[in-house]
């Protein structure tokens, strides 16, 4: 079923090379890394988009190559401090067509930023509930795993649902948190490792609506961030639906710093989502 989300391929051509992610369900191009020349690579994508329907590319680019993205017509939607083994990316962006260009929300989720960032940040000060647990998932989570975010949410954008495509990632190294109460999963987060760079996105953050008031998330987020200074994975970072004060909340608390915002970014709930981008250095701040 999922694979036809998306596709990651390694583009191997004279001049440059790509690890290059066609998501046909969010209707975009990710570029996640590249090497070589930047005006054939950008060609190359621009006759990607002709032969299909892609609306927007997303590049994570070195600072070095700035301004040679903006030249090729792409936009500086944010940045990903630390994310090439302690270097920054910086989120370059090119739209397809107007709609996917313009956000309705943007003001609207200004004032949100600027709400969220007026609160304190600090450690959790409260303790989970004692009819809840909270562990590291395993394999045998996957199917409960997906009927979580199945309850949660009625569209996403990869395919969390499935509960082959939750065992793939666990498989693949992605780690998984999750809080139960009476044995059934009712909470969970997952940290993406990129074993290369030594970063990982903290995503897949979902609680039933019932159980949302006892602040689940900060501690599931707590747990991955220990596992991943363990690891040594200093480079944590997350985007959070830009309209959602919860999440938005959580991560400023949590320590990590709003980096910038992606206009209708991916498929959630019932639209294209604007999302912003947060990042922590679990060196520093943990």
């Amino acid at each position: 079923m999922y694979t036809t989300f998306y596709k990651n391929e390694k583009i191997l051509q004279p001049n440059f090379t790509a690890e290059v992610c066609f998501d046909y369900y969010n209707e975009r191009i990710r570029v996640d890394d590249y090497r070589g020349n930047v005006n054939l690579l950008s060609n190359w994508l621009d006759e990607i988009v002709s032969q299909n329907k892609f609306q927007k590319i997303i590049i994570k680019c070195r600072h070095d190559d700035l301004s040679q993205w903006l030249e090729k017509g792409f936009i500086n939607e944010g940045e990903f401090t630390g994310f090439f083994n302690g270097a920054s990316a910086v989120s370059m962006c090119k739209y397809f067509s107007n709609e996917r260009r313009n956000s309705n929300y943007w003001i609207e989720e200004d004032k949100i930023i600027n709400d969220v960032l007026k609160l304190p940040q600090g450690s959790i000060s409260s303790l989970i509930p004692n009819e809840y647990t909270l562990r590291m998932a395993d394999e045998q989570d996957a199917k409960e795993l997906a009927d979580l975010y199945n309850q949660v949410f009625e569209v996403y954008p990869t395919p969390m649902d499935d509960p082959e495509y939750v065992l793939k990632m666990i498989r693949s190294g992605t780690l998984f948190c999750v809080v139960t109460y009476k044995q059934k999963i009712i909470s969970a987060a997952s940290a993406d490792v990129n074993a290369v760079y030594h970063n990982a996105e903290i995503t897949d953050c979902a609680t039933l609506k019932e159980h949302r008031k006892f602040g689940l998330m900060k501690h599931l987020i707590n747990r991955l961030e220990k596992e991943l200074f363990n690891r040594k994975i200093y480079c944590s970072y997350s985007i959070a639906r830009a309209l959602s004060f919860g999440m938005n909340a959580v991560f400023h608390q949590k320590g990590y710093v709003f980096k910038g915002r992606l206009a209708n970014n991916c498929k959630i709930f019932d639209k294209y989502e604007d999302m912003n981008i947060w990042v922590k250095d679990l060196s520093k701040n943990i």
